[in-house]
C-alpha cells in the first residue's frame, strides 16, 4: 500500500511539473505578459473592437442598400359580404392566393435625404366568387428622392450620427491606451513589491547568516569565560528572531508571488522568479516638457474636448427644432394593373405589363411646418445646452489645471527620489565597511553585543531604506509615464493601440 501511494505522489508531482512553466522575469517581461493575458486589457480590446464595429456600421449606412422581399406564396381564408342589387347582403366565403415581390433600393444622402428606386409585382387570385375566379396583377416601378430642406441649413442627422460614432471610437482607442498604461503602472507596483519582498528576505537571509555567525562566537567566548551567560542568552533570542524575520519573510514573498501571476494572467501553479538586479537609469525630468506632454497626451483633456464638440451637436439639434421644417419629394414611375374572372398570371401579367409600358405615374410634394408659439419652451432647451456648453469647457479648463499641478509636483518627486537613491546608495556602502569593523571589533572583545546588534540594525536599515528608495524611484517614473503618455527612460511618445503617437 505504502508503495501505491508513493507511486501515485509521484505520478500527481510529475503531471503538475509537466502542466507548471517555470518564469525568470524581469519589469519589460511581465509587462509584455500582462499585455496579451490580462483580463482588463482583454475587455477593453472588445470595447475598441464594439466602437470599431459600430463605426463600420455608421459609415455602412451611407451606401446602397438594396432590399428583395418575397410572399410566394400567401394564402388566406375568411368572410366577406356583397350586397345584391336589392341591397341584401350575401355573405361568402373567400379563398385568396396572393403572391408578391418587391425589390426596393436605396441611397443615402450627405444632406440627409435619399434617391430611391422601387419595383414590385403581385399576383392576387380571390377563390370561389359567384362569377368564379378573380386575379388581379399588379406591375410597378418608380424612382425618386426626398431631401429635408431643413438639414441643408440645419441639423444634419446622416453627419452628426457619423461624427458621433468616429468620436466614440476615438475615446475607446485612447481608454484602451490609458488602461495600457495604467496595467505598466500596477504591474511595475505588483513587480517591485515582490521585488521588495524578495530582497527583504534576501537581507533577512543575511542578517541571520550574521546573527548565526555572531551566535557562534558569543558562544565559543561564553564557554571560554570571556562573556555572562546573560550576554550569550541575549544572542540566542537575536538569533531566533532572526530567524522568525526570515520565515516571515518567505511568507510575504509568497502571498506577492501569488498576487503577481494573478495580475499577469498566469497559471497559479506556475513558478515565477524576479530578476534581483537593482540597477536603474539616471532620468532628469523637465518640469516643462512634461506638461507639455501631458496637456498633449491625456484622455481626460481629449475626453473634455469630445463632450464639448457632442455638445455643440446638441445645440445645433435643439436649434434646428425650432426652426421652419420644409421637405420635398419627388417621384417618377410606371404602373400597370390587369384584372379579370378566370384568367391565367401569363395572360393577366402580359396585359399588366402593356399597361406598365404606357402608363406614367408622377409625384411632386412640398410640406413646410411652421412653429407659431410654444411659450419660448425650445429657447430654454437652447439656452439650457449652451449652458451646458459652458459648463463643459469650463471644466476642460479645470482638468488641464489639475494635470499641470500633478505633473509638476510628480516631475519634482522623480528628480527628489533620485537624488534620495543616490544618497542612500553611498549609505550602504557606509554602513557595510562600518559594519564589518563592528563585527571584527566583536570577535576581538573590543565591544559588547549590544554594540554589534545595534550597528547590524544600522545595516539592515540601511539596506531597507536603499531598497524603498529605488522601488519609489522606479513607480515615481512608471507613474509618469502613464501621466505623460511619454517615456523619459528611453526618450520616446508612448504609441497608441492602432500604432499612431500620441493623438
Amino acid at each position: 500500500m505504502k508503495k501505491i501511494c508513493l507511486i501515485f505522489a509521484a505520478l500527481q508531482f510529475f503531471c503538475l511539473t509537466m502542466v507548471a512553466e517555470n518564469f525568470h522575469l524581469t519589469l519589460d517581461e511581465s509587462i509584455k505578459i500582462a499585455k496579451e493575458k490580462s483580463y482588463s486589457i482583454l475587455r477593453l480590446k472588445q470595447d475598441l473592437k464594439i466602437a470599431e464595429y459600430n463605426l463600420k456600421a455608421t459609415t455602412s449606412r451611407l451606401k446602397t442598400h438594396i432590399d428583395l422581399t418575397l410572399n410566394l406564396p400567401q394564402y388566406s381564408q375568411s368572410i366577406i359580404s356583397t350586397p345584391d342589387t336589392a341591397g341584401i347582403l350575401h355573405f361568402n366565403q373567400n379563398k385568396e392566393w396572393r403572391n408578391y415581390g418587391t425589390l426596393n433600393i436605396n441611397q443615402p444622402l450627405p444632406t440627409d435625404g435619399r434617391i430611391f428606386i422601387e419595383n414590385y409585382v403581385s399576383d392576387i387570385n380571390n377563390l370561389g366568387l359567384s362569377k368564379g375566379d378573380l386575379r388581379s396583377t399588379r406591375i410597378g416601378s418608380s424612382i425618386g428622392i426626398e431631401q429635408p430642406l431643413t438639414a441643408l441649413y440645419g441639423y444634419n442627422s446622416i453627419k452628426s450620427t457619423l461624427k458621433r460614432a468616429e468620436l466614440a471610437y476615438e475615446q475607446s482607442n485612447k481608454a484602451l491606451q490609458r488602461e495600457e498604461l495604467n496595467l505598466v503602472y500596477q504591474v511595475s507596483s505588483a513587480f517591485y513589491n515582490l521585488l521588495s519582498l524578495q530582497k527583504s528576505a534576501e537581507i533577512s537571509q543575511l542578517d541571520l547568516e550574521r546573527q548565526t555567525e555572531a551566535f557562534e562566537i558569543s558562544k565559543n567566548k561564553y564557554e571560554a569565560g570571556l562573556i555572562r551567560e546573560v550576554e550569550a542568552l541575549q544572542m540566542e533570542v537575536d538569533l531566533a528572531e532572526a530567524q522568525n524575520n526570515f520565515d516571515i519573510a518567505i511568507l510575504n514573498q509568497t502571498s506577492a508571488k501569488l498576487s503577481l501571476k494573478e495580475l499577469l494572467g498566469l497559471d497559479l501553479k506556475d513558478s515565477i522568479s524576479l530578476n534581483s538586479d537593482l540597477q536603474y537609469k539616471i532620468v532628469i525630468i523637465d518640469p516643462e516638457k512634461a506638461v507639455q506632454y501631458a496637456l498633449d497626451n491625456r484622455l481626460e483633456i481629449r475626453e473634455q474636448e469630445i463632450q464639448i464638440e457632442l455638445q455643440k451637436l446638441n445645440i445645433k439639434q435643439q436649434k434646428t427644432a425650432g426652426m421652419i421644417q420644409t421637405d420635398i419629394s419627388a417621384s417618377f414611375g410606371k404602373n400597370g394593373f390587369m384584372q379579370g374572372y378566370n384568367l391565367e398570371f401569363q395572360e393577366t401579367f402580359k396585359n399588366s405589363y402593356n399597361s406598365f409600358l404606357n402608363t406614367n405615374s408622377y409625384s411632386l410634394g412640398f410640406s413646410i411646418k411652421i412653429p407659431i408659439l410654444d411659450w419660448g419652451e425650445n429657447r430654454s432647451l437652447v439656452r439650457s445646452a449652451e449652458a451646458r456648453l459652458k459648463q463643459n469647457v469650463l471644466r476642460k479648463e479645470e482638468v488641464q489645471r489639475e494635470i499641470e499641478t500633478e505633473v509638476r509636483n510628480l516631475s519634482a518627486n522623480v528628480n527628489s527620489s533620485l537624488k534620495r537613491l543616490q544618497l542612500l546608495e553611498k549609505n550602504v556602502s557606509v554602513a557595510e565597511k562600518s559594519f564589518e569593523i563592528t563585527r571584527q571589533r566583536y570577535a576581538d572583545g573590543d565591544i559588547d553585543s549590544q554594540a554589534l546588534a545595534l550597528e547590524r540594525n544600522r545595516l539592515n536599515n540601511a539596506y531597507t531604506s536603499h531598497l524603498r528608495a529605488y522601488i519609489n524611484y522606479q513607480l515615481t517614473l512608471a507613474d509618469l509615464l502613464r501621466k505623460t503618455f511619454y517615456d523619459f527612460r528611453n526618450d520616446e511618445l508612448i504609441k497608441n493601440p492602432n500604432g499612431k503617437p500620441g493623438k
